[in-house]
């Protein structure tokens, strides 16, 4: 199937100011549909959930519905599926739930790849209980990271392994269905942050043997919010803090206080956006399936086309060179400062940002301190004009002096 870009950026009022976004890692812009979503659910009757009146009925239906979708999104089940203010905060209530049964001698994985909030709930909530905490590395030449990798740390203490579905900064996917068998072979759980892995490829979170996989759907033209998806019976297993009168039930034990069904329904509408974007026919998580292989495959293309041009830019280094990678690329600059970069391309209605986009281990193995790169992120509503505008510009920032 072909896909038709132009007719996607048609449902995307953001894009009509003409700017060319290349900051999708940071959160995509959305849909109409998804807009929508939001508004009419605010200014719908709506109250706490229930089932007696229609304005409760209406909330209950609203997260009935988002379980569903993100259970068709990833692959997982609707009751594993815990929503949360952001992936981040969802980690951290769950390493602090999960620690409860660790203590000295434990031990926790971490990788240098990693966004910091799939390391540092994990290294804070070891260290609370005396556990120790392991450290993998990736190559900073290729940016790959092995299975072979993680082996090496684990031991028979090892309790969990966090790894990233890919990387925010260099776009690396590491081969994480490989990961998760050596990690359950050593009686180990493993904690994936699939927040940039969702919104360039298909997910499915048993074939990857992910115990805990968390996303954001801001990053796949959604409301900002996060999203966790776990085995329900393994939720049943723990027990988060919470209050008194509130539900024991899984998984609303882990979702504090009234959840916000505006953003809950904006998140529904866009796994349909997404699975709208496959030809009609089938369950939805059929539909997103083949939608997401379409995309994954016109976002590759894309990418060769804009790795292509940016090689032939003087002073330019590419620090993204896995073999198996979203569409994200870091860029450093022989001698310039990529912050100017990312200003001057500002002024020209081109947004590639820099810095390290809090994968700060990452840019510090990488050898670039705390500061990073211009990250050149690629969406679904990017085309091959927002591509030249994009290498323009940097032709243009290199020739200033």
């Amino acid at each position: 199937m072909t896909y038709d870009v132009a007719a996607v950026r048609a449902h995307f009022p953001a894009l009509k100011a003409g700017t060319a976004h290349f900051d999708g890692p940071g959160g995509t812009q959305v849909p109409e549909s998804v807009a929508r979503a939001v508004a009419d659910t605010l200014t719908s009757p709506i109250a706490n959930r229930g089932r007696t009146t229609a304005a409760e009925r209406l909330a209950d239906d609203v997260v009935r519905d988002a379980r569903q979708a993100l259970a068709d999104l990833l692959g997982a089940h609707p009751g594993g599926i815990v929503f949360g203010r952001s992936a981040t905060q969802l980690t951290f209530d769950v390493s602090r739930a999960l620690a409860a049964g660790w203590g000295p001698g434990d031990e926790v994985v971490v990788t240098r790849l990693d966004h910091d909030a799939n390391i540092r709930p994990w290294v804070i909530a070891a260290e609370a209980v005396g556990a120790t905490v392991r450290w993998v590395a990736f190559d900073p030449a290729t940016g790959e990271l092995t299975a072979d990798d993680v082996a090496e740390v684990l031991t028979e203490r090892t309790r969990l392994v966090a790894v990233t579905g890919a990387s925010n900064l260099i776009g690396t996917r590491p081969p994480v269905a490989e990961i998760a068998a050596r990690v359950h072979e050593a009686g180990a759980s493993l904690a994936v942050d699939g927040v940039h892995l969702t919104a360039h490829a298909p997910v499915d979170v048993r074939a990857l043997g992910a115990d805990l996989y968390t996303c954001s759907p801001y990053k796949f033209l959604g409301p900002h919010c996060g999203v966790l998806a776990a085995d329900p019976a393994l939720l049943e297993s723990l027990a988060p803090a919470k209050l008194l009168p509130s539900t024991d039930e899984v998984p609303e034990r882990f979702e504090l206080g009234t959840l916000p069904y505006e953003l809950m329904a904006g998140t529904t509408a866009a796994v349909d956006f997404l699975a709208g974007l496959a030809p009609a026919g089938g369950s939805r998580r059929k539909r997103v399936l083949a939608a997401m292989a379409i995309l994954e495959a016109y976002e590759d293309g894309l990418r060769e086309q804009l790795e292509a041009g940016l090689t032939a830019l003087p002073g330019v280094r590419l620090r993204s060179r896995a073999a198996h990678r979203t569409p994200t690329l870091l860029l450093t600059f022989d001698g310039r400062d990529a912050a100017d970069a990312y200003r001057f391309l500002a002024e020209r209605g081109v947004n590639a940002p820099a810095g390290s986009f809090y994968a700060i281990e990452a840019s510090r193995w990488l050898g670039l301190g705390d500061t990073g790169g211009l990250r050149v992120g690629l969406a679904p509503y990017s085309d091959r004009d927002d591509v030249d505008r994009l290498l323009a510009g940097l032709r243009e920032w290199l020739a200033v002096r």
